[in-house]
């Protein structure tokens, strides 16, 4: 006899009844749970889920090593330069040239590292400016200045140098090459006479240097901006002097020429000009040599005169008319030329 057939177990839809949705559960989940104790139990895992899962950004990211400081390269590119920092010794040097102290404001033009700035701070009282375009050599330059206990003192700015503008500055220090040097020339001329211009390894064209250095293999070159002596001076004060004094100047190099009332003239002797401070001599109508040491304060030269004879005695000029613009400024094309050359050929 056949045993009768067990019923198919068929899906609960195919009797024509909704099918429930399949639950996924622990395994430790009883499956014979009663369905309210089922929902309990599932609704207590989906929490815990959503627990860890919220949990996991948080220990990822303290699990996570922390960024490394920014370091820059040597030789690594920049605008208009690659960064290659000044040695320690040359930046002392530099600062000396300068005569800095407390009560002057450095501005480093392309600060880099910002470490000619905060020596300027540290070693020597005074305030100081970076100017760096580089953002990221910007925020270095501020962690070191708070490192070196000086971020009161020496500010950082990302900029353009020459768009920026650093006139309130008396001391001036820079790292560029000889191009830059050269469309720099003019914005520095405008600055106050006296402010002192230091740079590393490159001149300024045409624009001969006050004062020259070496340490080791970086040679240092120093200028002082010339006040504008250029033009026709009437002369005031002690007997015998020319009534006239007329100077002709490209950058702080005079030439000039004296006139006395008998149609008589005498070319200046040995005339210096550095900042404001100006000398010459001039050889007077009976033969004796005349030694005049003055300032420059716009259309007027005061200061003493005296002779080899023995005494000294004030005098004072006053420019006649406008002063004559300042000769050799603006870069020509040789001088551009030369500067390309002293780029081929490397730091002096």
């Amino acid at each position: 006899m056949r045993r009768p057939r067990p019923p198919v177990a068929r899906p609960a839809h195919a009797a024509g009844r909704p099918a429930r949705p399949s639950l996924t559960v622990k395994k430790d989940i009883p499956v014979t749970m009663t369905l309210p104790a089922r929902r309990r139990a599932t609704a207590s895992l989906a929490c815990g889920l959503f627990a860890l899962a919220s949990f996991a950004p948080l220990a990822l990211a303290q699990s996570a090593p922390a960024a490394a400081p920014y370091e820059p390269m040597r030789g690594q590119a920049g605008k208009d330069v690659i960064w290659i920092p000044t040695p320690d010794g040359a930046v002392d040097r530099m600062l000396q040239m300068a005569e800095v102290k407390p009560n002057d404001r450095v501005v480093d033009l392309g600060s880099g590292d910002g470490k000619i700035a905060i020596a300027a701070a540290r070693n020597h009282g005074a305030t100081a400016r970076g100017l760096e375009y580089n953002p990221k050599m910007v925020d270095l330059s501020v962690r070191m200045a708070q490192q070196a206990g000086v971020s009161d003192k020496v500010k950082f700015q990302e900029a353009d140098i020459f768009v920026t503008d650093f006139s309130e500055a008396t001391v001036v220090t820079m790292y560029l090459l000889p191009q830059l040097n050269l469309r720099l020339r003019p914005q520095l001329f405008r600055m106050k006479p006296g402010t002192r211009v230091v740079s590393h390894s490159f001149r300024m064209g045409n624009w001969w240097p006050d004062e020259v250095s070496r340490v080791g293999s970086a040679e240092l070159f120093l200028w002082r901006i010339p006040a504008n002596a250029g033009g026709t001076w009437r002369m005031t004060g002690a007997s015998g002097l020319p009534h006239h004094v007329q100077f002709t100047q490209r950058f702080q190099q005079l030439e000039g020429q004296a006139a006395y009332d008998n149609q008589l003239t005498a070319g200046v002797v040995q005339p210096r000009l550095s900042g404001e401070s100006i000398s010459f001599g001039v050889r007077d109508a009976g033969g004796a040599m005349m030694q005049f040491q003055g300032r420059v304060a716009g259309n007027r030269i005061t200061g003493t005169m005296s002779r080899a004879t023995g005494g000294t005695v004030p005098f004072e000029a006053v420019r006649e008319g406008p002063a004559e613009p300042i000769q050799g400024i603006e870069a020509g094309e040789q001088e551009g030329l030369a500067a390309a050359r002293a780029l081929e050929a490397g730091p002096n």
